[in-house]
């Protein structure tokens, strides 16, 4: 896709360490020079302080980095310049991030995050960037043994669901590989 064409919403969803970022980082790339990426992820420890560290010197030095783990929508809309792409990595931390310590009844939850889900399509449909978000696929695996893995699951399933129908293009990657799911 060059960057004269519409702006498309483009899903990447897949497996732990199924090459999701890699592939999302590539399509941005071809995608337009002026790239935001915006980051869900917090240090919350060392081990996730030194990924977050790699992840940053990964990326192009030219394109911009917004670190937000919650409230994307309003961050996009203050912080988008010129961008002609949006790469959110990712869904799933941001979720993660939303639920916090699982103290809020699961309807609250739910409710929260897809208003957050509302908020950044609206950010998206307000600009001429496209958006590439990434998440993990979690309902492929054994059912979590404890109940708040389990309302992780839930809403995070229901909230990949819920940006699958609003985008373009849906893309699964398995061991690297990307497959096709829609457009």
């Amino acid at each position: 896709m060059s960057p004269s064409n519409s702006k498309t919403l483009i899903f990447i969803l897949g497996g732990a360490r199924s090459g999701k970022s890699a592939y999302a980082q590539q399509l941005a790339a071809r995608m337009g020079e002026r790239v935001l990426f915006v980051a869900t992820a917090t240090a919350g420890d060392e081990e996730m302080a030194e990924r977050i560290a790699r992840h940053r010197a990964a990326r192009p030095a030219h394109w911009r980095t917004l670190e937000v783990p919650t409230n994307v929508g309003e961050a996009l809309r203050e912080q988008i310049g010129d961008a002609q792409v949006v790469l959110l990595d990712c869904l799933s931390l941001w979720v993660a991030n939303l639920m916090g310590e699982g103290e809020s009844p699961a309807d609250k939850i739910e409710a929260q995050v897809q208003a957050e889900l509302e908020d950044l399509l609206a950010a998206y449909e307000a600009h001429q960037a496209s958006l590439i978000v990434v998440s993990n696929e979690v309902g492929m695996g054994l059912v979590p043994v404890y109940p708040l893995g389990r309302l992780y699951r839930d809403v995070l399933g229901r909230a990949n669901q819920w940006i699958a129908a609003q985008a373009d293009q849906v893309i699964l990657m398995v061991a690297g590989l990307p497959v096709q799911i829609k457009g």
